[in-house]
């Protein structure tokens, strides 16, 4: 059993769908390591017997008709949450809530969020390893912060802060990476623990061809979040450079100026405003919080 700041300061928040075969289990040891918690389990549209379990258990549960999200499914726990720090894990029994404690003890240390980051051998195959391995990489360049985990699901944070950026995030599976790049672009001390994350039970809700298609726009994502022109710069100097290059081939070559160098040249000043006013919106985003 782990000491707690306050019996109602911690809330519990367990995004299901689906997880019959372990949603019992995770509910007992998180009741049992935080008797005085209050635990919820949103149970997004499941069409087993995920809600009945949890609640025998002993979990507040609180049910979409249908499936919303996993994004979505830990809005409605955090809205209905009432505790000063909101902890977040998954009810497929990857993450161990017996391993909270961790992370509750960077918060009284004074970080705003703590985020339990999977070691090399947690990830479910060699494709998401690899794909979760480019996403750290950007958002280090990009926040100057060497983070080790941005889509992990297992995380403890401050409810009043995690509640003014709840507006901002997606319904999808990319709601850890959205909170992530707020907490930092917004000058939140945000940390990174390593712990292990066993092998989930029963069938994984991703699906490696549509998922597959948003890797991308993942990527954007995490820059529009925290600085666009660090994205739009770049790809605007390429255009300029490009079209730079091609206007003084066809100067020496041919002594003129094409129609296709003044295109690029457009590109790149469209591209570039683009990117300032990316910028300035974001700035403006995040000037409320």
């Amino acid at each position: 059993m782990n000491e707690q700041p306050d019996s109602a300061a911690l809330s519990i928040v367990i995004p299901t769908k689906n997880e019959a075969a372990t949603i019992g289990e995770v509910v007992t040891t998180a009741r049992a390591e935080y008797p005085q918690a209050e635990i919820i389990v949103v149970d997004d549209g499941s069409i087993d017997t995920t809600a009945t379990i949890a609640a025998q258990a002993g979990a507040t549960v609180v049910r979409h008709p249908v499936s919303l999200g996993n994004g979505a499914a830990v809005k409605t726990g955090a809205r209905r949450a009432t505790g000063e720090i909101l902890a977040f894990l998954d009810g497929d029994g990857q993450h161990d809530p017996r391993q909270l404690g961790r992370l509750l003890a960077k918060l009284e240390e004074g970080y705003q969020m703590a985020v339990g980051a999977r070691d090399s051998g947690s990830h479910a195959n060699m494709g998401r390893w690899f794909a979760n391995g480019i996403y750290n990489e950007i958002a280090s360049r990009l926040s100057g912060q060497r983070i080790l985990d941005l889509t992990s699901g297992f995380r403890v944070v401050r409810a009043n802060l995690f509640k003014r950026f709840i507006y901002m995030l997606p319904n999808g599976f990319s709601y850890p990476t959205t909170i992530t790049m707020a907490f930092l672009r917004s000058g939140f001390p945000v940390c990174f623990e390593v712990v292990g994350a066993a092998d989930r039970e029963g069938k994984s809700h991703i699906r490696p061809i549509r998922d597959g298609v948003r890797f991308l726009v993942i990527i954007f994502k995490i820059a529009t979040l925290y600085s666009p022109l660090k994205i739009f710069l770049p790809i605007s100097g390429l255009f300029f450079l490009t079209g730079a290059s091609y206007y003084a081939y066809t100067y020496f070559t041919a002594g003129r100026l094409t129609n296709m160098s003044v295109l690029v040249f457009s590109a790149a000043v469209i591209v570039f405003l683009i990117g300032l006013i990316s910028e300035q919106i974001t700035a403006l985003t995040y000037s409320k919080s």
